[in-house]
């Protein structure tokens, strides 16, 4: 079972240098139809702390202080101008089996 990651952006505080927005919605699913997707389109540096979660989510792990199991909640590392995005988790069934 693998799962589907889309990103909201639902708050900014001050200015994303990035140029992210409040409600951009943004495709972060790291593995489909059994390869590795490319480009994500996210601020890197917001990327980089993120990516470890995604690996997590994206093979239906879960974060215990989390309130629901399949939304994940995290800010940028800019204290200044932080970024907040929800992930949503949504179940696709896979065959990950090595042809």
């Amino acid at each position: 079972m693998a799962y589907k990651l889309m990103g909201k952006i639902i708050n900014i505080k001050g200015e994303c240098h990035a140029g992210h927005k409040i409600g951009e919605e943004i495709e972060l699913t790291i593995f489909d139809s059994n390869k590795t997707k490319r480009g994500i389109n996210l601020c890197p540096f917001f990327l980089d702390k993120l990516f470890p979660y995604l690996c997590v989510l994206q093979f239906g792990g879960q974060f215990p202080w989390q309130k629901d199991p399949n939304v994940f909640v995290d800010s940028c590392p800019d204290d200044e101008n932080k970024v907040t995005i929800r992930i949503e988790c949504t179940k696709v069934q896979k065959d990950f089996k090595k042809k």
